[in-house]
């Protein structure tokens, strides 16, 4: 196959042979017809002009492919006046059958269509009365044959022409949905990367003010209560240990599926959620239903995620004091409520103070929410805390009306 493609000649050697070709039968081919029969008009008269017509309109098949415009208006013209000064009749069609097939197959469907059917309303009648005087009188039928084999060249280039548009079509639908796919999968990734982002950010910003709160809380009683201090220490060592596992759990979707990490938390770890907050100084009263409905993982996650930010911005803010977090359930959504009394009174003594620009906590929740359907509102209490309720649809990514 690949030695054929090598042995193949370019289009232009193509078109001047097949131009000599249809030159030599044009002008051979009527000599040979004609050979020893009386004609109106021999091809030698008018300063040789039968033949220059003949051989004009063959040699401009070269040119076919880059002018097929114009090499279709050479050959009809030369046609047009070939018959109109009676010169004998012949294979001199030939020219004008490549040239229609070339000018329809090239062009543009109906624009071309039309030039060529227009052309050959002007050459029919001009052959029909060229053949008004041919004798024998069965020698006319070769009239029609011309007018129908410039019929059929044309709807043949116009069947070439067609294919090759469906077929260039399918291609660039195919080229559409291959472009497609792949954006879809390079959104597909970078929504688990911001996916995976948002939870390194709780992950980390959780169990960092955590620990902030244990340090403050450690060297506020270290030289008193040196046993308290200890216990601190060992409550920052588990909470750090706890950050790193889950930091692993959430960087694991990079690694295979066989590296033994564990499920990404939900609501089933609350309960784990608000003891550590406890030991960390707040005051936790858990307010959840006994038995929970099947809530799907990703609900579960969002809903875990968002306890888990309102807790590190209640002791990044607030430091030490009450915090309630309400879990309940309908048919078709869940709902949590985060609330807490605002600073207590002794909690500049036991933590230091936020600084830096605000974070992004409440804008990560709004878009966990956003994506599954469901809606968050967060804002101050007329107490002076601050409150953070959210509704997620059992069935991620349906609108949840509050």
């Amino acid at each position: 196959m690949s030695r054929a493609r090598g042995l193949r000649l370019p289009a232009l050697a193509v078109d001047l042979l097949l131009a000599v070709f249809v030159t030599v039968m044009q002008v051979q081919g009527t000599i040979a017809r004609n050979e020893g029969e009386p004609v109106l008009r021999p091809l030698s008269d008018l300063g040789y002009l039968g033949y220059a017509l003949l051989v004009v309109s063959g040699l401009v098949i070269a040119v076919r492919r880059r002018w097929p415009v114009a090499v279709f208006g050479v050959a009809v013209a030369c046609s047009l006046v070939y018959y109109v000064l009676d010169f004998p009749d012949g294979p001199g069609w030939l020219a004008l059958f490549i040239a229609t097939y070339t000018l329809t197959e090239r062009g543009d469907g109906r624009r071309s269509l039309f030039l060529a059917g227009a052309a050959l309303a002007v050459l029919a009648p001009v052959w029909l009365v060229a053949a008004a005087d041919v004798e024998p009188r069965a020698a006319i039928g070769w009239v029609f044959f011309r007018i129908g084999a410039t019929v059929m060249s044309a709807a043949l280039g116009e069947s070439v022409r067609s294919r090759r548009v469906i077929a260039a079509e399918a291609v660039a639908r195919a080229e559409q949905a291959e472009r497609t796919r792949e954006e879809e999968a390079r959104a597909r990734v970078d929504e688990e990367r911001l996916r995976i982002a948002r939870d390194v950010h709780d992950t980390v910003a959780h169990a960092i003010a955590v620990i902030n709160v244990q340090a403050g809380v450690t060297a506020h009683v270290l030289d008193q209560r040196p046993d308290q201090a200890r216990k601190t220490l060992e409550e920052i060592e588990r909470t750090s240990s706890r950050a790193l596992d889950e930091m692993r759990t959430i960087l694991g979707v990079l690694r295979d599926d066989h590296d033994g990490r564990g499920p990404q938390p939900g609501l089933a770890q609350i309960d784990d959620l608000a003891d550590r907050a406890r030991q960390a100084g707040l005051e936790i009263a858990l307010d959840a239903p006994p038995a929970s409905p099947e809530v799907p993982s990703a609900v579960g996650g969002a809903v875990y995620r968002i306890v888990q930010e309102s807790i590190t911005n209640v002791l990044r803010h607030a430091g030490p004091t009450q915090v309630r977090v309400l879990l309940s359930y309908d048919a078709e959504s869940v709902a949590v409520r985060i609330t807490d009394a605002g600073p207590g009174v002794d909690s500049a003594a036991v933590r230091r103070p936020a600084s830096g620009p605000p974070g992004r906590g409440l804008l990560g929740m709004r878009e966990r929410c956003h994506l599954l359907g469901g809606d968050l509102a967060a804002g101050r209490t007329s107490e002076g805390g601050f409150e953070v309720t959210a509704r997620l649809p059992l069935v991620p990514g349906e609108s949840v009306v509050s």
